[in-house]
């Protein structure tokens, strides 16, 4: 496996150092409209790369109490438990996404995806196939702009995350996000590919 460069220190240097311009302050309104409309609240969902997870804590005060949150750095996991108080500490997963081994039947991608090295992408497919249980889903935004060698975020296009995502999944929406927040209008496309 390549080694993703934007490692453990990285994430906890910006952090730190307060570089968090994706941090919006409360969960990305596509997300949140597709949470919405989620009614089986035992399902097990995952958020990777989760940042400050304010996706996670609407799901767990919706009642969703099989959320999982993981990220490389601790200062976010820590900021989720400062506001939501009573979320496990066994669902605050402090770790590398590609050593992950367990299973979800949702997986909510937001922002992860385009802070991975552009050269991960093809095992960040892999893994989220390996993650997610039969029939399961994973949503979210990726971004739609063109791909650069500055980042992160790291842009991409559609027809570049059909040939990663369709040899594994199930297409089932690719689109331009109608509600995406005002700094991101244009430049995201929600998705749901089922495995």
């Amino acid at each position: 496996m390549k080694k993703n460069k934007f490692d453990k220190a990285y994430w906890d240097n910006r952090y730190r150092d307060n570089k968090t311009g994706w941090n919006i302050g409360y969960a990305s309104t596509p997300i949140k409209e597709y949470i919405e409309q989620l009614h089986d609240k035992t399902i097990s969902i995952l958020i990777p790369g989760a940042g400050n997870s304010f996706e996670a804590e609407l799901l767990w005060n919706k009642g969703f109490r099989n959320t999982f949150v993981l990220d490389i750095a601790k200062q976010p996991l820590e900021n989720l438990k400062n506001r939501v108080k009573d979320f496990p500490n066994d669902h605050l997963l402090h770790q590398d996404f590609f050593e992950l081994n367990s299973s979800f039947d949702l997986i909510i991608e937001q922002t992860f995806f385009c802070a991975l090295s552009p050269d991960l992408r093809s095992q960040y497919v892999d893994k989220m196939y390996e993650l997610l249980k039969p029939c399961g889903k994973l949503v979210g935004l990726l971004f739609d702009f063109p791909l650069t060698e500055s980042g992160p975020p790291f842009g991409g296009s559609r027809d570049e995350y059909l040939s990663l995502f369709d040899k594994k999944f199930k297409i089932k929406t690719l689109k331009r996000s109608i509600n995406s927040i005002k700094e991101r209008q244009g430049k995201e496309l929600f998705f749901i590919f089922e495995k």
